[in-house]
């Protein structure tokens, strides 16, 4: 199985569930900036708790591998869990997200994108990826964040509406991070 065939399949679940859900992460980042290798795709899904049994079912047991009683867990504490296809190595991870002012607008911004050449799905919005990006890399300090941000930043400048992003950074104290990152991109171009 290909990426983006684990991909469809997980959009078509979430899709024939009538979950809410938005790709974000690196995946979000490679189709909004430039290209990279990614072992795993993130997705944001609003999972209620009764759901978890028939959304787990979904993912057969032969062929992937998910466990329920982390996904309790993740929804219980808005946290995350995996979804392995192990035959293909590649990994899902399901982010259950809190009820917070960011979330509610990453929902309210998500975009429908050609994700395949036969497939659509919901990314959050470029600026909301750069955010999210920012906060891993408060989080880890891992450059590969820093390179995703700078690689949606130079590939479509024009798109990216700075004063949403200056807005949160200020709300969530990244403003460092957004500084450098402004910095690394002007010196680039």
């Amino acid at each position: 199985m290909e990426q983006s065939e684990l991909l469809r399949y997980v959009v078509r679940v979430v899709e024939d569930m009538r979950l809410r859900y938005f790709v974000t992460g690196s995946t979000a980042t490679i189709f909004y900036g430039e290209p990279r290798f990614t072992n795993d795709i993130d997705v944001v899904i609003e999972l209620p708790e009764e759901r978890i049994t028939d959304f787990c079912r979904q993912f057969p047991e032969g062929d992937f591998y998910v466990s329920e009683a982390a996904a309790h867990d993740a929804v219980r504490r808005n946290g995350q869990f995996n979804i392995i296809h192990p035959a293909s190595g590649l990994k899902v991870d399901v982010i259950v997200p809190a009820s917070s002012p960011f979330n509610q607008s990453r929902f309210a911004r998500i975009r429908r994108v050609h994700a395949g050449k036969d497939f659509e799905a919901f990314f959050a919005s470029p600026e909301d990826a750069i955010i999210k990006k920012m906060e891993y890399y408060r989080q880890g300090g891992s450059e590969k964040h820093l390179r995703d941000i700078t690689g949606i930043l130079k590939t479509s400048p024009e798109q990216i509406d700075t004063a949403y992003i200056a807005r949160w950074v200020q709300t969530m104290g990244l403003d460092d991070i957004w500084t450098a990152i402004q910095e690394r991109t002007a010196g680039s171009g």
